[in-house]
C-alpha cells in the first residue's frame, strides 16, 4: 500500500465522482452517436475499384474505450478502498471522525472550520490532528520497512 498523503485523501471525493461517471459511460457508450464510424471500401463489381462509403458501429473503438475506462474505474475503486481502509483503521475516535468528515463523508467538501464547529473544537485543533496523525502514520509505516 502506498503512503497516505493529504493529496490522496483530498482526491477521494473526486475519485468517487469519477467512478460514477465512468460507470455511466461504460453502461451507455453503445447508445452514443460517437460510436458510429465510417470507412471506405472498394467495390470491384465493374472490374475497377470504385470507392464506397460504409457507415456503422465501430466495434474496435468501442472495445478499446471500454477497456480503457474499465481499467481506470478499477484503479480508482482500489484507491478509494485503500483510503476508506486507512480511515477505518484510525483507532483514536476523534481523529477518525475528523478524517471521515473532512475527507470522506458527503458530496461537498467540508472546511476544517465546519468540521471543528460540528465537533466543538477550534479549527487549528482539526488541522493539528490531521497533520499529527499523518506524520505518525508515515513514521509507523516507514518503521515496518
Amino acid at each position: 500500500m502506498e503512503q497516505m498523503t493529504k493529496e490522496r485523501l483530498a482526491a477521494y471525493r473526486s475519485n468517487k465522482a469519477e467512478i460514477l461517471e465512468l460507470d455511466y459511460v461504460l453502461n451507455n457508450r453503445w447508445k452514443s452517436d460517437t460510436m458510429i464510424g465510417n470507412d471506405v471500401i472498394f467495390d470491384y463489381s465493374k472490374g475497377y475499384p470504385m470507392p464506397q462509403s460504409v457507415t456503422g458501429f465501430d466495434q474496435k473503438r468501442y472495445e478499446r474505450l471500454q477497456e480503457r475506462d474499465l481499467k481506470r474505474k478499477e484503479f480508482l475503486e482500489v484507491e478509494c478502498a485503500e483510503i476508506e481502509d486507512f480511515v477505518d483503521g484510525i483507532r483514536d475516535s476523534l481523529s477518525k471522525r475528523i478524517f471521515r468528515m473532512y475527507f470522506i463523508d458527503g458530496r461537498k467538501t467540508m472546511t476544517q472550520s465546519e468540521v471543528a464547529k460540528q465537533l466543538h473544537l477550534e479549527r487549528s485543533s482539526v488541522s493539528k490532528k490531521i497533520d499529527a496523525y499523518l506524520k505518525v502514520s508515515h513514521n509507523s509505516h516507514d518503521s515496518h520497512l
